[in-house]
């Protein structure tokens, strides 16, 4: 079994900042890519960011400038640095990861969420 845990959401006031984190555990023989969604109420879920095994990153044009991905992969662990938060960053936040557990094909995993709310 693989489990991806988030934290680091929370309420913070526009213009502000906070760190997501995303640690994976369970029977990992590898992680390729590992990113960050989003899903605000009544939207549907959307790419943030994503970041390879090999520290190449992509960022949704809303976000470009203000946050920032890394990752541990000792750690298994992926970060999303937020910096210059707007009202409209609020939504939950979801840990993505690509795994493989020692099979022939990797598989998508999701976290369970984190919210981060920004007030104006």
């Amino acid at each position: 079994q693989v489990q991806l845990v988030e934290s680091g959401g929370g309420l913070v006031q526009a213009g502000g900042s906070l760190r997501l984190s995303c640690a994976a555990s369970g029977s990992i023989f590898s992680i390729n890519t590992m990113g960050w969604y989003r899903q605000a109420p009544g939207k549907q879920r959307e790419l943030v960011s994503t970041i390879t095994r090999g520290g190449s990153t992509n960022y949704a044009d809303s976000v470009k400038g203000r946050f920032t991905i890394s990752r541990d992969n000792a750690k298994n662990t992926v970060y999303l640095q937020m910096d210059s938060l707007k009202p409209e960053d609020t939504a939950v936040y979801y840990c993505n990861a690509r795994i493989n557990t020692g099979q022939v094909i990797s598989y998508n995993y999701w976290g369970q969420g984190t919210q981060v709310t920004v007030s104006s």
